[in-house]
């Protein structure tokens, strides 16, 4: 009777002492659940400490990838479309079921290839998993799908497939946890094996896969911002890159990586959301999630896939205040004629500064007076009613000075590419603590008439 008291004892500190590690602690890879997603969490990993059987997950998973078993029976049909003959450099997937308030899946895969421009278009392909049994919603959704998409589906840049309900683990007698619904337990399993299924197809046709979920809007060129950020930390081990903090939506990985992840959901598809499931997949990689922000995609619905009100939305930091544009001299290579002011472009009002030719390899770079920690940086282009003069060939650089050079900077890294003529977004979270002396807009693509730069915008703290 002592050892169940002292083990009950045990149990619950370490329980508690992992949900005060939650609420204190602000740098938890899982900063952006809610409070009770938190709780889950922390209960899984500390009862995973407590009880021995769950601690041979990590050997489970080890032995799991060297066994194909799970994926011998898969059968997945393509039923829109026709793969890529060329090595894409990302796919990227949705998974879609039937929805108790309605699909947004036609007006995500919209947006989707609205917010890409033609060039961008050329470097992914979409993979659509219809995961549903239902033939009557599989034939309108196709039906839908290649009405509306017939361009894409003709460019073989929209594929749409299915897998066959054979292929699935069981779906009943499962496991509750977190005091679920048998409903939400079968639910969340089963949306684990369609994951599953859209990743197994996805692992060959590219470089990179994105998973977005099917009712979202995409922020407006948003490949050319990730294979911005692919390029900067082309020579750093990572698994996953974060785009959204919501769910699947945003995740990146290289398709290397996927076969792994794809056992290892259909090894504990009844353990937990598959979010969820993905944190403990890199704890157990000794990996961590590399966040982004802001988020490049929103959800449009206020109903979660199992028609439960959702009010967790990704939204733009709007607590940031005003920018701090701390004390600094412009210098640059651009004409600087007599009825314009250089320092326009840095200044806090509605002013502006316009130059009338601009070339490749023309810069304007702010150099501060003081180095500072700088966290977020906004570049404004163009006229802010025609939306002319914009720099459409750009990117924005941060400076950093270890020789005490006069008016420029030794070592420059890239924070980003310009997406319609703006800039704006936090600085890498590996960087934001290292004191940046210079901010340079880099043309990297000769205008076709004169440019504006409307406002170098800084946030420091």
């Amino acid at each position: 009777m002592k050892i169940f008291l002292w083990g009950l004892l045990m149990a619950t500190a370490v329980v508690l002492l992992t949900f005060y590690f939650i609420r204190e602690n602000p740098l938890d890879t899982t900063s952006f659940l809610s409070l009770e997603e938190k709780e889950m969490v922390a209960w899984q990993r500390a009862w995973m400490q407590i009880n021995p059987g769950l601690t041979e997950h990590l050997k489970s998973f080890k032995d799991m990838q060297r066994n194909s078993e799970p994926l011998k029976n898969v059968n997945t049909q393509i039923l829109i479309g026709v793969p890529p003959m060329e090595k894409k450099l990302l796919t990227i997937g949705i998974s879609s079921v039937q929805h108790p308030q309605g699909s947004y899946l036609l007006e995500t895969l919209q947006s989707l290839f609205f917010a890409s421009s033609l060039s961008e278009q050329k470097h992914f392909v979409v993979l659509v998993h219809l995961a549903s049994p239902d033939p009557k919603w599989l034939g309108r959704m196709t039906s839908n799908i290649s009405a509306l998409f017939k361009p894409y589906i003709q460019a073989r840049q929209l594929v749409v497939i299915n897998t066959q309900g054979k292929s699935y683990l069981p779906l009943k007698n499962l496991k509750k946890k977190f005091n679920d619904t048998p409903a939400s337990v079968a639910f969340r399993s089963k949306q684990n094996m369609d994951y599953a299924f859209l990743m197994n197809f996805a692992a060959n046709h590219s470089d990179y896969f994105l998973v977005i979920e099917d009712d979202v809007k995409c922020v407006p060129g948003f490949v050319t911002q990730i294979a911005s950020i692919l390029s900067a930390w082309e020579k750093r081990f990572w698994m996953t890159l974060e785009f959204c903090p919501l769910g699947l939506t945003g995740k990146l990985f290289h398709t290397s990586d996927l076969p792994s992840f794809v056992r290892f959901l259909l090894l504990f598809y009844q353990g937990m959301p598959c979010d969820n499931l993905l944190s403990y997949f890199l704890n157990l990689s000794h990996q961590k999630t590399i966040q982004f922000s802001p988020s490049l995609f929103q959800h449009r619905g206020d109903y979660s896939l199992e028609g439960k009100f959702n009010s967790l939305k990704a939204t733009e930091e709007n607590n940031m205040g005003c920018p701090s544009n701390p004390a600094a001299t412009l210098y640059t290579n651009l004409n600087v004629t007599s009825d314009s002011v250089l320092m326009n472009a840095y200044s806090l009002d509605k002013n502006y500064f316009y130059t009338r030719e601009a070339k490749a390899g023309s810069y304007l770079t702010v150099f501060l007076h003081m180095p500072a920690t700088v966290f977020h940086v906004q570049v404004l282009t163009g006229s802010e009613l025609k939306e002319e003069n914009r720099l459409e060939e750009g990117q924005v650089e941060l400076g950093y000075d270890s020789t005490n050079r006069v008016i420029d900077c030794d070592d420059y890294v890239l924070l980003g590419m310009l997406v319609n003529g703006t800039l704006n977004k936090h600085v890498l979270s590996e960087d934001s603590g290292k004191q940046v002396k210079c901010v340079r807009l880099l043309v990297t693509g000769t205008p076709p008439s004169g440019l504006i730069v409307r406002h170098i915008n800084l946030w420091v703290k």
